[in-house]
């Protein structure tokens, strides 16, 4: 059914009343037409479009669909409640038939300040399947065919993912919890170091430890996604060549276009393809840079993705977007002053390789949310001459193929 979504304007936890059950926030409005700036077609090429999201399957492989508050700066005094409002309605007009939503993770803080251990991750956890539990719209995705039953039958499927899996701290166990609770993607690490590896933003990488080992062996066995958006490149590696199924990078670029940490170099993207695996290209709040398009809208974001093509093969590239329903932007700004750990600043090791300095966005044009990137992606891939076998690719089979040889 692709398109033709089965919402009945079911609201987040509608079953409770604001301000006596829950403290109530000033969230962004529900109204779609308010994020949604669409690639113009012409006549013949909007068919086209309504044909290619009506057909296929269409996965986000990296998001946050939750409503910020619309003063972001008000975020803060949000996470420490413990609930986030999924954006049933405009999740319902995405053209969406998978998101993998990536939770609170570090700004689950329910419990500590920093986030990231075990009681709020669950709590996290708990608390957005209960909303789920009271609507018919959104299903929770265990399997692939709850993907494609949710394609077929006009509804959602809500795949639980991790960032990282600081929380299972050093027990193993912890890792078939979260998978009978139906975590069904987790990343090493989110950043900074953790039992597992190390994470990109260190001064250095010690690749995967035992434990990490231990843990990737574990969630071969489960059937559960392994991911190393934020870790080091060596970790990346270690990960990529031990794992014995095939991994994701779920939101990411090429550094050669974007000379960041955040970004990998071609050794890993190449080594993730030899392995079968598939980035999710991202755009976040910081835009998906190349020297070509330096403004981080979608331009510069499809720059990535066809460099990742040209680099991979085209059956290995996905779109892992890491937008969000709210002030992308100025949402970083908030948390890193709020969250930034020590507040001494970063230690850099000398003759550390200087990264590339942008200039500042407002907003991600043309990628802001949830809503319009995959459709955003699908017209551009339209008006730049992709046939409709290399566009359902990349916005859904490819991330299909992955999961059928994973879970």
């Amino acid at each position: 059914m692709g398109r033709n979504k089965k919402y009945a304007g079911y609201k987040a936890y509608q079953y409770l009343e604001p301000g006596v059950d829950y403290k109530e926030f000033n969230l962004r409005a529900g109204v779609v037409t308010d994020w949604w700036h669409p690639i113009t077609l012409t006549k013949s090429e909007e068919e086209r479009f309504e044909q290619l999201m009506e057909r296929n399957i269409v996965v986000s492989l990296h998001e946050h669909p939750s409503l910020y508050p619309k003063d972001i700066k008000y975020s803060p005094e949000v996470f420490p409640e413990g609930r986030q409002f999924l954006a049933h309605e405009a999740l319902s007009r995405s053209g969406l038939d998978c998101v993998f939503d990536n939770l609170m993770d570090g700004r689950a803080v329910v419990n500590t300040k920093h986030g990231w251990d075990w009681n709020s991750t669950i709590h996290d956890l708990g608390m957005k399947l209960c909303d789920i539990a009271h609507q018919d719209f959104i299903v929770h995705c265990k399997n692939v065919k709850d993907i494609r039953d949710a394609h077929e039958d006009g509804r959602l499927a809500w795949v639980a993912v991790l960032e990282s899996s600081s929380c299972i701290e050093n027990e193993v166990d912890r890792l078939d919890v979260l998978y009978g609770l139906g975590v069904r993607s987790m990343g090493i690490c989110y950043s900074e170091s953790n039992m597992l590896g190390s994470g990109l933003k260190e001064r250095g990488d010690g690749g995967l430890t035992d434990f990490g080992y231990d843990a990737v062996v574990r969630m071969n066995k489960l059937g559960m996604l392994i991911d190393v958006s934020h870790t080091g490149d060596t970790t990346a590696l270690d990960t990529i060549e031990l794992s014995s199924r095939p991994i994701v990078i779920s939101h990411a670029g090429a550094r050669a276009l974007m000379p960041t940490r955040r970004m990998f170099p071609d050794e890993v993207l190449q080594a993730l393809a030899e392995r079968d695996g598939v980035i999710g290209v991202e755009v976040a709040g910081f835009g998906a840079r190349s020297d070509e398009h330096p403004e981080g809208g979608i331009e510069g974001f499809m720059n990535h993705v066809e460099y990742c093509i040209d680099l991979m093969g085209i059956d290995h590239v996905g779109i892992g977007p890491d937008s969000l329903y709210g002030d992308h932007v100025a949402h970083y700004a908030v948390f890193h002053e709020k969250y930034r750990k020590g507040g001494y600043g970063q230690y850099r090791r000398p003759g550390a390789e200087a990264e590339r300095e942008y200039p500042p966005i407002k907003y991600v044009e043309g990628m802001e949310n949830p809503t319009e990137c995959l459709q955003n992606v699908t017209r551009w891939l339209i008006k730049h001459g992709y046939t409709d076998r290399e566009i359902s690719k990349i916005i859904g089979l490819n991330a299909i193929n992955l999961l059928e040889k994973v879970w």
